[in-house]
């Protein structure tokens, strides 16, 4: 995310990459649909980049040998990243979190979120000596994509790969772009801190309300950021089902348009830092499709001490992460009894077409 534009084909790619990383992989293909050099000049001025590799140097989990990828996708409210230093944020959040797993065949992925309020140990960065049963978004206000990767990288023994990270003004913008995005929703969603008032039926949300809704929870039924990772994936599949019936591929100045919002949205690390090098990632999706894609939340269980907290369940987060690791599929055993696993009576807030 520079592949040939040609129609159907690269709807079904599209479509692939969305439900892969959320929007801000969605974006890739789009970025590559461009295809010129003078605008690939005019994006990468647009495109933020971390040198991540060089703020953490040696002491990092060792690069699994089989060929998978692994990559940090950040949901955030700051361009982080854009000074140059690797030092606190401040006021900066990162809200949504994914580590999104390519095989080697590149024919499969795994995308495992990770709950901002999840207790973690976070490792020194920033300035900041490491602090024991920390939120885990802490990391990013510490110390920004650095800290939040070295943090992800302890958390599971995973090395990534790639950091990739969209900001929310970015998204906003990014949904009025596309004409908006139409959802069905069960039930009524009222969340008086982000003014979002939705009856039960069809909306077609603007930028704004998309927004809204993604970062939703108190709305919710159990007001945790578990059921707003839930809804998230669920407004993922909506917005897949707006983007692939808009022509973008027919419509050169919306494709410019959005590939210009876009990357004037994304920070990456150096290695993703150009739009030839996030064409490329777009290219190495092309084998992906909804069936070969597992969609995850780590499991936890709610901190005995703090309810409004929860904590990673050991043991079946080591087989989530050992199965990155050696590129295996996620055995269904690592999600049994996880609080992040829906509830056998609770629907789904954003109905399935």
């Amino acid at each position: 995310m520079a592949p040939r534009v040609d129609g159907a084909s690269s709807r079904r790619r599209l479509w692939r990459l969305v439900r892969v990383g959320g929007l801000c992989l969605a974006l890739l293909v789009l970025l590559a649909g461009a295809g010129l050099t003078a605008l690939y000049i005019k994006f990468d001025r647009n495109i933020s980049q971390v040198d991540i590799d060089g703020a953490l140097g040696h002491d990092r989990p060792a690069d699994s040998p089989n060929g998978s990828m692994d990559i940090l996708v950040l949901g955030s409210d700051s361009r982080a990243g854009t000074d140059g230093e690797y030092g606190r944020h401040s006021g900066a959040r990162a809200d949504t979190a994914m580590i999104v797993h390519l095989n080697e065949a590149r024919d499969a992925a795994t995308v495992v979120s990770i709950p901002r309020d999840t207790l973690v140990e976070r490792p020194s960065c920033g300035g900041e000596p490491a602090r024991k049963r920390t939120m885990f978004n802490e990391a990013y206000s510490v110390g920004g994509p650095v800290c939040a990767v070295k943090t992800v990288e302890k958390l599971t023994g995973v090395r990534m790969d790639h950091y990739l990270e969209v900001d929310f003004e970015g998204f906003s913008r990014l949904v009025d772009t596309l004409g908006g995005v139409e959802v069905t929703t069960t039930q009524a969603i009222r969340d008086e801190d982000s003014k979002l008032d939705l009856a039960a039926g069809t909306h077609t949300l603007d930028g704004e309300q998309s927004l809204a809704l993604v970062r939703t929870r108190k709305a919710l039924a159990d007001g945790s950021d578990l059921g707003r990772i839930r809804l998230q994936h669920s407004f993922v599949r909506a917005l897949a089902r707006q983007v692939g019936g808009i022509g973008l591929f027919t419509d050169p100045r919306r494709l410019y348009d959005i590939a210009d919002t876009a990357t004037r949205s994304v920070t990456t690390d150096s290695g993703l830092g150009s739009a030839a090098d996030l064409a490329g990632l777009a290219r190495t999706l092309k084998g992906i499709d909804a069936e070969s894609m597992t969609m995850l939340t780590m499991p936890v269980t709610f901190d005995p001490k703090d309810p409004n907290r929860v904590v990673a369940i050991e043991r079946q987060a080591t087989q989530v992460w050992s199965a990155l690791r050696a590129d295996r599929p996620v055995p269904g055993s690592a999600t049994e009894g996880s609080a992040a696993q829906p509830q056998p009576s609770e629907r789904e807030v954003i109905a399935r077409e």
